[in-house]
């Protein structure tokens, strides 16, 4: 088992940032993918950013330039630096685990992004 407890989220003004952190315990063994997703009401899901446990990144083309994955493996915690926010970045940001033991994913701490 795996557990992921996101925080860092809040209103924050168009322009502004935003640190999100995912804090994980429990049954972490390498090789693994940590990832940050979001769901706006009335929307999929989608994947924003991912690291691997080697420290390779990948980010939707909405994320390029503005959102900053990295991850402390001494703490167990990834975090997602978002600058330049816009508010169609509003959405409930999701922390997600993926390794050999399967899935997880915490409970999501809401970005609210003010125009």
């Amino acid at each position: 088992q795996v557990q992921l407890v996101e925080s860092g989220g809040g209103l924050v003004q168009a322009g502004g940032s935003l640190r999100l952190s995912c804090a994980a315990s429990g049954s972490i063994f390498s090789p693994n993918v940590i990832g940050w997703s979001r769901q706006a009401p009335g929307k999929q899901r989608e994947l924003v950013a991912s690291i691997t446990s080697g420290g390779s990144t990948n980010y939707a083309d909405s994320a390029k330039g503005r959102f900053t994955i990295s991850r402390d493996n001494a703490k167990s915690t990834v975090y997602l630096q978002m600058n330049s926010l816009k508010p169609e970045d509003t959405a409930l940001y999701y922390c997600s685990f993926s390794g050999v033991r399967g899935a997880y994913w915490g409970q999501g701490t809401q970005v609210t992004v003010s125009s």
